[in-house]
């Protein structure tokens, strides 16, 4: 049994997942299909980065950018060694509390259409296609997700 923990991280401590997660993506995708987030970006005031962390080792990231009215995921990765073992689920969750304890309703996101396992994450923890937002425009490669999150204990509609 592999010990980890899900810990809220300063990007910097992500820069090599993040150089990793950009050497894949940019293999998949042009540069104007890719919507990369810096560590800067990363590390301004409202947005929240977790990762999970094995035996000191940053495997798996995800942050989520805290917006008026939704957040939205970005940078959800996990090192192919490590997959399988349920970490971009935790993260998702903890991302989407980080979402719901800043009274936000929805989580919004963007990917692509070649990352067939990130899309099966995504739909199989209740996100459906939705409509551009934020400052994206309509793309072939890109798929746009969201769900709308609830508060523990509160009624389903």
């Amino acid at each position: 049994m592999t010990t980890h923990e899900i810990i809220q991280i300063d990007p910097i401590e992500a820069a090599a997942l993040i150089r990793e997660l950009d050497g894949y993506l940019t293999s998949l995708y042009p540069p104007e299909s890719n919507h990369l987030e810096s560590i800067e970006d990363l590390s301004r005031k409202n947005v929240k980065m977790f990762g999970c962390k094995i035996k000191g080792n940053i495997v798996a990231m995800g942050a989520v950018k805290l917006m008026t009215v939704y957040g939205e995921l970005k940078r959800l990765y996990v090192s192919p060694r490590y997959r399988g073992k349920g970490f971009a689920v935790e993260i998702l969750k903890r991302l989407e509390l980080e979402i719901l304890n800043n009274c936000l309703d929805y989580a919004r996101l963007e990917t692509g259409i070649y990352q067939k396992e990130a899309l099966n994450v995504f739909q199989k923890n209740g996100y459906d296609k939705c409509n551009t937002f934020g400052k994206y425009i309509d793309d072939p490669l890109s798929v746009f997700m969201e769900k709308r999150l609830q508060p523990m204990g509160s009624p389903s509609e």
